[in-house]
């Protein structure tokens, strides 16, 4: 038998999953009865959880903003703190690409009273993110409605926009979110093609809920799927780049879905990396942070080094004559 507290946190977690739960659903899951899921609710209402709920045999329970925001417990303050902090490391990909961040700012979100949430949009109206690696921006708006989108279990209706510009609306069933490192992809089925996709997330225009159940019919893994779909990208220009670490920090440095490795001894690691221009991968390069050396092409490693002049110039340093 566990815990009072502990059942509790458990009721808090999977009503947080879905938007509706009836109570029969939520007794079953917990294996308690239907009393105590209802005594629970009771709590969990006392305690500052905004928790709303439709009479009749089909109606159910749903989490929504409470009154104050229950425990941890912060104030008014630090839950905004939070937030901004959650929004910018799922925008940066800072704590890698298990999408934590995106999770925990999308169950914040849900809880948030509606003073805090209000400012939080106030905020992200005068907010502008700086890619790092000069990549297409998304909004974190976006980002938690296809992350929402994967949670609720529903078909959506996803506006997309192609590389070549062209406007498509089609019926998905969302299922997850990649981040490479670079960008968010959205894994979701086809429902017309009967095909599972992926999808830049940066090229989302719209993605609204149709009330359908989704079908994840053989769900694939997102991460081998994501991954596959970039390497089957042909790129114009491929360099390669040898890198002074062994292979687990290679792949660190750079994910295999932006390259293709190879151990060059115990120590050393050379990586093939595809780009649309030598300049393109010169800035790609210098972002690592990391001694390399450039194999190949010429035109890569000249670009790398007219950038590293450009930089070393622009900070009061003097060309060699």
């Amino acid at each position: 038998m566990i815990s009072t507290s502990a059942r509790l946190l458990r009721l808090v977690s999977l009503l947080s999953t879905r938007p509706v739960w009836t109570c029969s659903e939520l007794a079953e899951r917990m294996a308690v009865t239907g009393r105590t899921v209802r005594r629970d609710i009771a709590r969990l209402r006392e305690l500052g959880y905004g928790i709303e709920s439709d009479p009749g045999p089909w109606g159910g329970y749903r989490l929504v903003g409470g009154a104050r925001v229950p425990p941890l417990i912060l104030d008014d303050e630090e839950a905004l703190a939070v937030a901004v902090a959650l929004r910018e490391a799922a925008l940066s990909g800072i704590l890698g690409g298990d999408g934590a961040a995106v999770s925990a700012l999308l169950k914040l979100r849900q809880v948030l009273p509606p003073r805090i949430a209000d400012r939080l949009g106030e905020m992200d109206a005068t907010f502008v993110h700086t890619s790092r690696t000069e990549e297409p921006q998304i909004s974190h708006g976006t980002l938690l409605e296809l992350a929402a989108a994967c949670r609720r279990g529903e078909r959506a209706r996803l506006s997309y926009r192609d590389h070549a510009g062209r406007d498509s609306v089609r019926d998905v069933d969302p299922y997850r979110l990649v981040h490479t490192g670079i960008r968010w992809y959205f894994v979701a089925r086809d429902v017309a093609r009967g095909q599972w996709r992926t999808f830049r997330a940066d090229r989302v225009l719209r993605i609204r809920p149709t009330g359908q159940p989704a079908e994840l019919v053989d769900p694939p893994d997102p991460a081998l799927l994501v991954s596959r779909g970039i390497a089957s990208v042909v790129y114009p220009l491929y360099g390669r780049i040898r890198l002074p670490h062994p292979m687990d920090r290679a792949l660190r440095l750079v994910p295999p879905t932006i390259g293709t490795h190879h151990p060059d001894g115990p120590d050393a690691t050379i990586v093939e990396i595809g780009a649309n221009d030598a300049d393109q991968l010169a800035r790609y390069l210098l972002g690592l942070g990391t001694p390399l050396r450039v194999l190949s092409p010429d035109g890569v490693r000249e670009a790398l080094l007219r950038r590293t002049r450009e930089l070393f110039e622009d900070n009061g340093g003097r060309s060699p004559q």
